[in-house]
């Protein structure tokens, strides 16, 4: 069983990262490991499929939701951003931007707030520096404040779950953690950014979302959190022998793969409810900041680098140096409070 589990966490972790047709299809993929993992482990029931046909229901709805809103208050989104950046002082209106999204992506969902930063990016046509950083802190401060609900992301919603807990169980555990790092990313944008307006910055192609594409994308995560459930049970072995006595710094730093492999995924393979609350945050907190550092760690990066263009290499010339230092400084407040 143990072989069997290790082989399908390889292919989990390293396919999507260097098969270009399994990461375009990750939820297939996501799901077939899934099921693999929960037949090899031998913890398959109608209980968990059950679980796992509920699990995704109100995430995929504000998903859906949340789209819908955007594609019809997008146009008074864009006249509203361009109006505010006239009469506000630039630093002041990206720090905003930053802090606000990452507030509320934990109630429109991190795959929309990261829609509505890429529109808002579009609109105000600055330098490409200034929008690449603001692109970059912005999609670290998304990942941080999504994880308070489950509502926000695949990984907040898998969490959630697998703890067995309550809609404001993450909010309570983490918020003293992440609304104060949401704030100082917006913060930091404010001193970093030296915009120039009218500059050659990032431009998304004007598009409109159909109804269809709407629909798909909520369909797509509902698949992707139902095949997590699986892939977490199914790992629950692996994770109760090897992972769960682990000293939870040694989990928070071990968890800077996740800059490379989504933090959901990792999150399924990791949590369990056996786990202290202690060694619960130290997990969570490392996956949520270093999967801002490279495009693959998180949903927000995928989504806003593929709208504007954004190159790997451009990305992680921010995105690694910020993480760190967000990594360090996380750290020593974990050391100071867990």
């Amino acid at each position: 069983m143990v072989i069997g589990l290790v082989i399908i966490l390889a292919l989990v972790l390293f396919l999507p990262f260097f098969v270009k047709k399994v990461e375009h299809n990750l939820e297939i993929f996501l799901f077939v490991m899934g099921i693999a993992a929960v037949l090899v482990s031998g913890v398959f029931s109608g209980e968990l499929l059950i679980h796992a046909l509920k699990d995704p229901i109100t995430i995929t709805i504000a998903v859906f939701v949340a789209g819908l809103l955007f594609k019809w208050l997008a146009d008074p989104l864009e006249k509203s951003v361009a109006a505010m950046s006239r009469i506000m002082p630039m630093r002041v209106f990206l720090a905003l931007i930053v802090i606000v999204l990452g507030l509320i992506s934990s109630v429109i969902t991190a795959m929309i707030a990261a829609l509505v930063l890429v529109a808002i990016v579009s609109v105000l046509k600055l330098d490409r520096k200034s929008e690449l950083l603001v692109v970059v802190m912005a999609c670290f401060s998304i990942g941080l404040g999504a994880a308070l609900t489950p509502l926000g992301e695949p990984l907040s919603t898998i969490a959630t779950s697998k703890l067995n807990e309550n809609f404001f169980f993450l909010l309570e555990l983490l918020g003293i953690y992440i609304i104060p790092g949401v704030v100082l990313f917006g913060v930091f944008t404010a001193i970093l950014v030296k915009p120039e307006v009218n500059g050659s910055g990032l431009t998304a192609e004007k598009t409109t979302e159909s109804y269809k594409e709407i629909a798909i994308r909520a369909l797509k995560v509902y698949l992707f959190v139902m095949a997590l459930t699986f892939l977490g049970s199914g790992f629950e072995p692996l994770i109760n022998l090897y992972i769960i006595d682990l000293h939870p710094y040694l989990l928070y730093w071990i968890n800077m793969i996740s800059a490379v492999l989504d933090n959901a995924t990792l999150a399924a393979a990791e949590i369990s409810p056996e786990m202290s609350l202690a060694t619960v945050k130290a997990v969570l907190l490392g996956l949520l900041i270093s999967g801002g550092m490279l495009i693959p760690g998180n949903i927000p990066n995928i989504i806003s680098a593929g709208k504007l263009n954004i190159t790997s290499k451009e990305w992680a010339r921010l995105g690694v140096p910020i993480g760190l230092v967000a990594m360090v400084v996380y750290f020593a407040v974990i050391l100071v409070t867990l």
